[in-house]
């Protein structure tokens, strides 16, 4: 309360002075900052690098995922998120780091031009330079074209596993025999005579040095050899597609209406190719160089794009949908902000790949405006990315843990993730299918006029011979089936999944692996129904087995 004899004066309200690089690390008191990262935190150079290191391997240490002597892909787009995750793999790895990491790595790179109008010769110019920062890392690595998911097989959207693979062993256990295993190997390897020594039993100096030096050309050749093979792509002149291929996937991109719906199916593609590259070269895991900031924005799109059912598994450190193969999220605890300056400081080559929104406008899609409004209120907030991504921390849904024992017909024909379409009727969904059903359906006043004729089921007037009717061995008529496919095919999908493919003008340009799979999911559902009344309950099945 304001009493009449309070003394009021007029200091100005003192400010808390703002953080500057002049001051001292945080960290180590004695170093002058170079970087001020939040108000209040300033580094010195070292003390960066430490707290940067660190942050990366605390991550993958307290998870305990990822087991001694396993195969992980990183997934590499050259962007800095991705390049600052394949320097931090680097350094873990090296001989001197104290807390090494353990498994066998790999690089993957999606190359994405036939979709953002680049010409093979600049698309074959950024894989170039891809190439020598992947040569230097010393890592085998693939390259994979988009086109190339018109090669996949019709089972990759078959769940291999319906959990990921059981070590049968805790952490601990897996590191001390991963350790003993390596100690075993290096002692054998020490007793073994080289071949200098054997050289010295049998045979004078100086043939010892001349058998030296052929066996360092030798050397030299097979390595040079080996960095030329490192990728299948590179080390043969012909591409692994066709022009007939890139021409499908132009017309594909090209048939839907919005970028949004084209980023969210080229996502769903990018994301297929990881998979089945995995899956055939034997890896267990993929990395992904997805930082807090990138998170903080797919949170709110997927929201906005009805995705909230699994957003749990969309932005967490892993991913578990596929069963066999599990992606992680390291770099999800940096912002852009730190990753920029780590690149910048420590010199982290990264090469600039043009994606399907480049110098897209802010309101060009959902995925672009919802960015630009991130973005802006961090500059005025700077706590909104760290804000919006520990609430995603928080979140756990139940389609999280369903993913594990859910049913192949359960999970969506393009993301793979639970389905959330499974709702009772009184929910917004089936609200929602209502009221488009209603709004397609024209009044008796505005149905046009047509003279009823018999028609075949080809559309014809009838006169065609009997037997040439689409097929002659078919008992379902294409033109029919191709006017009932867009329904049957929105009944394996997600609600997410539901709005790209409404997008879509025809779902024949889709990849014949996609359309086979949901042709076989509707076969199954059908023999499923007639069996119906032979099958046994969940609950039936579960009492049976016990007793």
């Amino acid at each position: 309360m304001c009493e009449v004899e309070e003394d009021y004066t007029d200091e100005p309200v003192q400010r808390a002075a703002a953080t500057s690089v002049a001051q001292k690390c945080m960290k180590c008191k004695d170093g002058s900052a170079v970087l001020v990262i939040r108000v209040g935190d300033a580094f010195c150079k070292s003390c960066f690098r430490e707290y940067f290191v660190h942050k990366f391997r605390a991550m993958l240490g307290k998870t305990r995922l990822i087991f001694p002597g396993e195969q992980v892909l990183l997934a590499l787009s050259g962007g800095p998120t991705s390049s600052a995750m394949l320097c931090q793999v680097q350094e873990g790895l090296c001989r001197e780091a104290p807390k090494k990491l353990r498994f066998s790595p790999g690089i993957i790179h999606i190359d994405e031009g036939a979709v953002c109008g680049r010409s093979l010769e600049e698309r074959q110019a950024t894989l170039s330079q891809l190439e020598g920062v992947f040569q230097a890392s010393g890592f085998p690595y693939h390259i994979v074209y988009l086109e190339e998911v018109f090669k996949l097989p019709n089972s990759m959207l078959q769940t291999v596993s319906s959990s990921p693979a059981n070590h049968g062993e805790n952490y601990k256990e897996a590191v001390d025999g991963f350790l003993q295993k390596q100690q075993e190997t290096l002692i054998h390897a020490v007793k073994r005579p080289t071949v200098v020594e054997q050289w010295n039993a049998t045979h004078s100096e100086e043939q010892v040095q001349t058998k030296l030096a052929q066996l360092s050309i030798c050397d030299l050749f097979s390595k040079e050899i080996s960095e030329n093979t490192f990728s299948e792509t590179s080390s043969s002149g012909e591409l692994p597609f066709t022009l007939a291929q890139t021409e499908a996937i132009k017309e594909l991109f090209s048939s839907i209406k919005t970028l949004t719906a084209k980023e969210e199916l080229l996502q769903t593609l990018r994301q297929h190719l990881l998979l089945y590259t995995a899956r055939i070269k034997g890896y267990t895991k993929i990395m992904m160089g997805d930082s807090c900031t990138r998170l903080a924005v797919k949170l709110l799109t997927n929201i906005s794009l009805g995705r909230g059912a699994s957003l749990a598994i969309d932005i967490g450190f892993s991913d578990n949908r596929y069963g066999d193969i599990m992606i992680v999220r390291p770099m999800r605890e940096y912002s852009s902000k730190e990753i920029a300056f780590y690149n910048k400081l420590f010199d982290v080559p990264n090469v600039f790949t043009p994606a399907l929104d480049t110098k897209a406008s802010d309101k060009a899609s959902i995925h672009r405006l919802t960015e630009s409004f991130v973005n802006k209120l961090q500059t005025d907030f700077p706590s909104t990315v760290s804000t919006v991504y520990r609430t995603s921390e928080k979140l756990s849904t139940a389609c999280s843990d369903f993913n594990y024992g859910a049913e192949q017909t359960e999970k969506c024909l393009l993301c793979l993730c639970a389905m959330d379409t499974k709702v009772e009727e009184a929910s917004a969904f089936h609200a929602t299918l209502i009221s488009e059903k209603l709004s397609l359906k024209q009044s008796p006043d505005q149905m046009p006029i047509k003279k009823v004729t018999v028609q075949s089921c080809c559309g014809g007037d009838g006169e065609e011979e009997k037997g040439k009717c689409c097929d002659a061995h078919s008992e379902v008529c294409y033109s029919t089936g191709s006017s009932n496919r867009t329904t049957d095919l929105l009944t394996l999908l997600c609600y997410s999944c539901r709005l790209t493919v409404k997008d879509m003008v025809s779902l024949d340009l889709l990849p014949q692996y996609v359309l086979s799979e949901a042709e076989r999911r509707k076969r199954r559902a059908q023999v499923r129904e007639q069996i119906q009344e032979f099958l046994l309950a969940p609950e039936e099945e579960t009492d049976a087995t016990s007793s």
